[in-house]
């Protein structure tokens, strides 16, 4: 899919939708847009995470600036997530080059990597409130070493896992930062997975398009839609029904894993690349 100069319709009213969904939920938009542009838009694995990691800094951007002018960011956190996550972007980032490089398609590794976290995901999402109502159960069994050598591990996870196949720093991040930090409210570990997650985006995100895996045309297109989407969303959110939203995005969640399961495991395309060289390559009589 290449860049255009002109609005594609298309694009843009999936950028708002998930916009929306992300403003909603508080689930980033790797879980969501990923999986959209491969399945639904025909989008390569390797541009479509590519694309989604500076999508989704864009777009998280105005959410942390709105979570830290209300002072609902723990900042501490955030500098423990990164000391983790920086390092296992730009270790993780190496190695998809390195295998570019010696010419090893990427797309199969990117498939099952999405796919697994999606429906880690999806759980997530499902576990998230029966978590935060037990969260204090886990307060006896920490200490201060363990908190922060759990942080740093979790952005590491986080770090290599975005990396790979943009998911992993919303609802995964949310759940294992409550279960760390079980006596923070609920917004402030929001808002500090949501201000961790840009900076690690636009990393991995930069990374992804100095090896070529982003689409310009692609990415200006979703973001004209998801900004005003994820204003919408946010303002909507305080009346949203949880009770049907949480349980609808698990299931698209867990479809979606499904779907890119397949995906991965259709052998078609591979075999039409390599039969076609072949082809190519026979005299012709």
């Amino acid at each position: 899919m290449g860049v255009t100069g002109s609005i594609d319709i298309f694009h843009a009213v999936a950028g708002l939708l998930v916009g929306v969904l992300v403003g909603l939920t508080g689930v980033g938009g790797g879980s969501l847009m990923t999986p959209l542009l491969v399945l639904l838009f025909g989008v390569s694995a390797k541009t479509a995470v590519g694309t989604d990691l500076l999508f989704a800094a864009i777009t998280k951007i105005a959410g942390s600036a709105v979570h830290g002018s209300r002072e609902t960011v723990e900042w501490k956190i955030v500098k423990r997530l990164a000391m983790g996550s920086i390092p296992a972007s730009l270790v993780t980032l190496a190695v998809l080059a390195s295998f570019g490089k010696v010419g090893k398609s990427t797309e199969h590794v990117i498939l099952i990597s999405l796919a697994t976290l999606l429906a880690l995901t999806s759980l997530a999402v499902i576990g998230r409130k029966w978590l935060f109502r037990h969260a204090h159960d886990f307060d006896a069994v920490r200490s201060p070493g363990r908190v922060l050598g759990g942080t740093v591990a979790l952005g590491a996870l986080i770090g290599a896992a975005v990396s790979v196949s943009s998911v992993g720093a919303g609802a995964i991040g949310v759940t294992v930062l409550l279960m760390l930090y079980p006596r923070l409210p609920m917004s402030r570990i929001v808002g500090s997975d949501i201000a961790h997650a840009v900076p690690l985006a636009l990393i991995a995100g930069t990374g992804h398009w100095i090896m070529g895996g982003v689409d310009g045309g692609l990415l200006t297109n979703l973001l004209i839609g998801s900004i005003p989407g994820v204003i919408i969303g946010s303002y909507l959110s305080t009346n949203a029904p949880d009770k049907v939203l949480q349980p609808l995005l698990a299931a698209v969640l867990a479809i979606s894993s499904w779907q890119l399961f397949v995906k991965a495991y259709t052998p078609e395309k591979v075999k039409v690349e390599v039969i076609a060289p072949a082809r190519a390559a026979a005299p012709q009589p």
